[in-house]
């Protein structure tokens, strides 16, 4: 969704034309429990016709294909089923943090203000980013990424 009604909050290349009140507003219009059901909250600037055009190209879809399917069944062969469909204690289990991860995430989830839900979800993207890096245990790192992925909307509740 849109930062605000214009679409320009946080712009640099356009002005936002919305009051503070108009964005409270609008971004209040999604509840707490329903941002905590989104697992990636990631913020995408505009970018100019030019950029667009001269950028060079990215990685394959094949490439990116191949490994998300080798991330996927090292999670098969873990646990039997995809990381989305972990809950509870086996995502404690499976993301199997050591001490100085489970404190970085107890830190990061009480600064936060995250709930149990916010929480959970983040360890399970954490563990798929581990996936995808091919790691067998999920590492500061990992969940340093997956919080970035949670961060709320500005001017959000």
């Amino acid at each position: 969704m849109n930062p605000c009604p214009c679409g320009y909050l946080g712009s640099s290349a356009w002005p936002c034309r919305c009051t503070p009140e108009q964005v409270a507003r609008y971004q209040g219009k999604l509840s707490g429990p329903l941002l905590d059901r989104i697992d990636l909250h990631i913020e995408v600037p505009p970018v100019s016709a030019q950029l667009l055009l001269e950028a060079p190209p990215g990685e394959s879809t094949d490439s990116i294909r191949e490994r998300v399917v080798a991330a996927r069944e090292r999670a098969m062969q873990r646990q039997g089923h995809a990381n989305q469909s972990l809950h509870g204690a086996a995502i404690d289990r499976h993301a199997a943090l050591d001490d100085t991860a489970r404190a970085f995430m107890f830190n990061a989830a009480a600064k936060l203000g995250w709930s149990a839900r916010s929480t959970h979800r983040a360890l399970k993207v954490a563990r798929t980013i581990a996936d995808l890096a091919g790691s067998e245990a999920v590492q500061v790192g990992h969940l340093a990424e997956a919080v970035q992925y949670r961060r709320a909307l500005r001017g959000a509740a």
